[in-house]
């Protein structure tokens, strides 16, 4: 898979959705679904029932690439389903979803402005 940093968008499908799907079905809930155009260089990922699995779809220029991630003990800590079907998030933020954290309860330090001393 290509670095996560590289990806222009990155969406998180937020339903749960049937693994047995691959790249053609899940391509449809991309356009049909989440109105977008699946092969405009983002990142969607998209989880099972029991968020075991995780599934990550993009376009590479030639063709389509599929990421599977099935964990054996854990579960992927995601998001829960609202009114938005999906969610933006960045690099970083799938990273640590990748890498078992809760991205909902992570938070970075505060941006701060300095501004030039007189």
């Amino acid at each position: 898979m290509r670095a996560t940093s590289s990806f222009s968008d990155i969406f998180l499908y937020r339903p749960h959705v049937d693994m047995r799907k691959s790249i053609n079905g899940l391509s449809q809930i991309v356009a049909e679904e989440l109105k977008r155009n699946p092969c405009d260089g983002g990142l969607f990922v998209f989880i099972s029932r029991y968020r075991a699995t995780l599934k990550a779809l993009y376009w590479d220029n030639s063709g389509f690439a599929l990421w599977h991630k099935r964990l054996e003990k854990a579960k992927f800590h995601w998001l829960k389903a609202t009114s938005e079907e999906s969610l933006a998030i960045n690099c970083e933020q799938l990273d640590l979803l990748l890498s078992g954290l809760d991205i909902e309860k992570v938070k970075p330090h505060q941006k701060l402005s300095l501004h030039a001393f007189s």
